[in-house]
């Protein structure tokens, strides 16, 4: 399961919204691929479409689609959305991370 945090609730709407989704019925796709400072790095963007594999979750009114593979390392997750001076943007709150790199777009496990 992910979770979604309320100010990441209101900007993935406000995003999807901007970029031609609507997310009442459209997905978040979340995922993990290899690269970053740390090894793994965070992949977010919207989607349509779910595909063969993916596991599907909805919390506090969004869609989210993570592929299989991606599913181990994303297990408890919460998206949250910081809007403060060291910079804005999405931000994983992972429990499975063992470390993560300064900038938090990437972690270890």
């Amino acid at each position: 399961m992910i979770k979604v945090s309320e100010t990441a609730k209101k900007k993935v709407v406000e995003l999807m919204t901007d970029d031609g989704y609507d997310a009442t019925v459209d997905y978040v796709r979340v995922g993990v691929k290899s690269g970053g400072c740390s090894g793994l790095s965070y992949d977010l963007k919207f989607d349509k479409e779910q595909q063969e594999g993916d596991k599907v979750f909805e919390d506090n009114d969004i869609k989210i689609i993570v592929d299989k593979k991606s599913f181990l390392y994303l297990i408890g997750t919460t998206l949250e959305y910081s809007g403060g001076l060291n910079g804005t943007g999405f931000v994983f709150n992972n429990p499975n991370a063992n470390r993560t790199c300064g900038c938090g777009e990437s972690f270890s496990l």
